[in-house]
């Protein structure tokens, strides 16, 4: 049963890996759409990479906390800590790096095919953070299973295989939180500037702020949702195997 996990996880992340591929391959011939996503892209991986090293000093703290303080977190329960926040880390920085390359790449197909040809785009960019984050979940648990329980068999295996939501749950807190106050700042601002002083429509790209508002849908709803979902999910596996 444990081998079939690790093979769906497996097959998850090849799928992410293969819609990836598929949207990365798609050329942008339009400058001023490429220079449009280019701008979201490099805001958006300038927040992810800004806020993971701040939670990173948080994750450390905590670590060390869970290791001196708690018996089953020496060393086991710090390693699976740490191990499920940079799964749920790492979920979230794959996710966003497609979804601000998958926007230009959907502007470029509706241009050349209409909805029938941007919508199969729009999926695969959102694919693949669904399918990153069940299979870096799925293979998380079903490693730490393998680790904690049927190799080293240790006493408190389940204590120990929950630390790998806890670590989710530490990224899902700030990346949600954070995201949703920049998301929701940056909307405001670019509505209060765009709309209401200059008078112009919303998401105008005459309106600076409107580059800060799309970083923002990003940064909420990528990968903010995505350590959510992650460590939901995450959370949902190993809750039944505790009580089990």
């Amino acid at each position: 049963m444990l081998l079939n996990s690790i093979i769906a996880a497996a097959l998850g992340l090849a799928l992410a890996a293969f819609y990836a591929n598929k949207v990365l391959s798609i050329k942008v011939t339009d400058k001023k759409v490429e220079d449009l996503s280019s701008s979201i892209r490099e805001g958006s991986m300038a927040f992810l990479k800004r806020m993971y090293s701040w939670i990173s000093i948080f994750v450390i703290l905590l670590a060390a906390l869970i290791y001196w303080q708690l018996e089953w977190g020496r060393p086991w329960g710090t390693i699976a800590f740490v191990g499920g926040a940079f799964l749920s880390s790492l979920a979230g920085f794959i996710g966003m790096r497609i979804a601000t390359a998958a926007n230009g790449r959907t502007t470029e197909a509706a241009r050349d095919g209409g909805t029938l040809k941007a919508l199969p785009v729009a999926f695969r960019g959102g694919a693949v953070m669904g399918f990153t984050v069940a299979g870096l979940g799925l293979l998380g648990v079903s490693a730490g299973y393998w680790l904690f329980i049927d190799i080293l068999d240790l006493p408190n295996g389940y204590d120990v295989l929950a630390a790998i939501g806890l670590g989710g749950s530490s990224i899902a807190l700030f990346a949600r939180v954070g995201g949703g106050i920049y998301t929701k700042a940056a909307d405001v601002g670019a509505d209060l500037v765009g709309k209401v002083e200059a008078g112009i429509p919303e998401d105008d790209p005459r309106n600076p702020a409107t580059i800060a508002d799309n970083v923002g849908d990003n940064v909420g709803d990528v990968a903010g949702m995505g350590a959510d979902l992650f460590e939901s999910y995450v959370g949902s596996l190993v809750a039944p195997l505790a009580y089990a």
